[in-house]
C-alpha cells in the first residue's frame, strides 16, 4: 500500500494578507489621513516666474516640470548606462545594457514590421523615444513621496483646508480636521507629468507634428492633397470651358466631396491631438486620484491599486507609441495616390 505524504499547508501568504489588513485598520485609527487636494493642474512651487516670454508669458516651476527634469535626466542616465554596457567587439552585453538590448531589439523588429525596412531606422528613435518616456513618467509616481511630501500652504480665504500638528521639529503635517479658518493644504514638491495636460498635449503636439513629416517626406507636396483637393475642379473647369463638353451632375457634385472630405481629414488631424492628449491625461490622473483617494479610506487598498497603476502606466506607454507608429504608417503608405 502506497503512502501519500499530504503536502505542507502554507499558510504564510494568508498570514501576510491578514498583517497588511490589521495595519492598515490599525493606522486608520491612531492617524486618519487628509482629504487629498485635487488638482489638474501643477501646482506653484515658486512665487515669481522662472521666466517671462514675449508671447507664452509668464514660465512658473510647477511640481510636474520639476518631475518632468527628473523623468528626463532619468532617461539620459539610462541611456548612457546602457551605452557604455555595449561592447564594440560584438560581444554580449552585461548588466542593463543587456536590458535595454532585448527591449529595443524587440521594439525595432515591431516598428520594422510595421513601416517596413525603408523607413524603420528614421522612425524607431522617435517611437522609442516616447515609449520609454511616457513609461518612466507613468511608473515614477508609484515611488514613495510623489504627491505626498511638499509645501504647507495657507489655504485661500474662504476654502477648506486643514489644521496642522507638528510631527518633530521642522516637520509638520495635516490632519484630517477640516477647518476654514486657519487651514493649510499640501502642496507637493513632486508630481507625475502624466497627470498634467501641458506634458500630455506637448506629448501629443511632438507627435502628430512628426506624423506629417513622415507623410510629406514619403509623398513630396502630394501629401498635402489629402487637404486641399482641388484637381478634379480644376478638370471640370477644363471640361466646361476649354473642351465645352457637357458635365453631368456627378461630375460637378465630385470636387465638393474633395473638399468636405478634405475638411473631415483637416478635422481628423486635430482630433488626434485631443485624443492623444486626454487618453494619457484620464487614464493617469484618475488611477493617482483613486490611489490617494482610496488610500484615505482605506490605507491597505493601496497594495492591490498600486499594482493596477503599474499595469495601466505600461499599457498606455505602449498604446501612446503604437498610435504613433500606426499613424506614421499609414502617411508613409497610404496617401500616395493623392493629387
Amino acid at each position: 500500500m502506497i503512502k501519500i505524504e499530504e503536502k505542507p499547508r502554507h499558510i504564510t501568504r494568508w498570514l501576510v494578507l491578514l498583517l497588511l489588513v490589521a495595519v492598515g485598520v490599525v493606522s486608520m485609527w491612531l492617524v486618519k489621513p487628509a482629504r487629498p487636494e485635487v488638482s489638474l493642474a501643477g501646482e506653484t512651487l515658486l512665487e515669481h516666474p522662472l521666466v517671462t516670454l514675449p508671447v507664452l508669458g509668464n514660465i512658473s516651476l510647477t511640481n510636474t516640470l520639476l518631475t518632468t527634469v527628473i523623468v528626463d535626466a532619468i532617461v539620459i542616465i539610462l541611456a548612457l548606462a546602457a551605452g557604455r554596457g555595449i561592447r564594440a567587439d560584438g560581444s554580449p552585453s552585461r548588466g542593463i545594457a543587456n536590458v535595454f538590448e532585448t527591449i529595443f531589439e524587440a521594439l525595432y523588429n515591431l516598428v520594422e514590421q510595421t513601416v517596413g525596412k525603408k523607413w524603420a531606422k528614421q522612425v524607431f528613435p522617435l517611437v522609442s523615444t516616447i515609449i520609454i518616456l511616457v513609461l518612466t513618467a507613468n511608473l515614477l509616481k508609484l515611488f514613495p513621496g510623489m504627491e505626498s511630501i511638499g509645501l504647507i500652504e495657507p489655504s485661500i480665504s474662504g476654502e477648506t483646508g486643514h489644521t496642522t500638528i507638528d510631527i518633530v521639529p521642522g516637520l509638520v503635517g495635516l490632519t484630517a480636521t477640516e477647518a476654514t479658518t486657519n487651514a493649510y493644504k499640501l502642496v507637493p514638491f513632486f508630481r507625475s507629468p502624466s497627470t498634467d495636460l501641458n506634458f500630455t498635449a506637448s506629448l501629443a503636439l511632438i507627435a502628430v507634428f512628426m506624423v506629417q513629416v513622415f507623410g510629406v517626406r514619403a509623398n513630396g507636396p502630394r501629401y498635402f492633397g489629402k487637404f486641399l483637393n482641388f484637381g478634379r475642379f480644376f478638370n471640370m473647369g477644363v471640361k466646361m470651358w476649354v473642351k465645352q463638353e457637357e458635365v453631368n451632375a456627378f461630375d460637378m457634385m465630385n470636387p465638393f466631396i474633395d473638399i468636405f472630405v478634405g475638411i473631415l481629414e483637416s478635422i481628423s488631424e486635430f482630433a488626434k491631438i485631443i485624443s492623444f492628449s486626454f487618453r494619457l491625461l484620464g487614464s493617469m490622473f484618475g488611477g493617482a486620484l483613486l490611489v490617494v483617494v482610496m488610500g484615505t479610506l482605506l490605507p491597505v487598498s493601496q497594495f492591490g491599486l498600486y499594482f493596477l497603476e503599474l499595469f495601466f502606466g505600461v499599457v498606455q506607454a505602449l498604446v501612446f507609441g503604437m498610435l504613433t507608429l500606426v499613424f506614421i504608417s499609414l502617411v508613409t503608405k497610404g496617401h500616395g495616390k493623392h493629387g
